[in-house]
């Protein structure tokens, strides 16, 4: 919740990670803090940002018809 608020305060298009993209998004942690690689974590966030955009502009698409 915390970085879904810092999303929209700071004008970014907000994200959640999705129960099937744990997984992923616990190796993004981890390789971030241990080899401080952030390719993972960030293509994890990039992933679930993409995906919830979808979801917001079909339920807009909806209101629209």
């Amino acid at each position: 919740m915390i970085m879904f608020r810092e999303c929209l305060y700071n004008d970014i298009m907000p994200f959640f990670i999705e129960e099937k993209n744990k997984d992923f998004y616990i190796r993004g942690i981890k390789e971030y803090q241990i080899n401080n690689e952030k390719g993972y974590l960030i293509a994890t966030c990039l992933n679930s940002q993409d995906n919830y955009e979808k979801m917001v502009n079909y339920f807009l698409e909806e209101d629209n018809n």
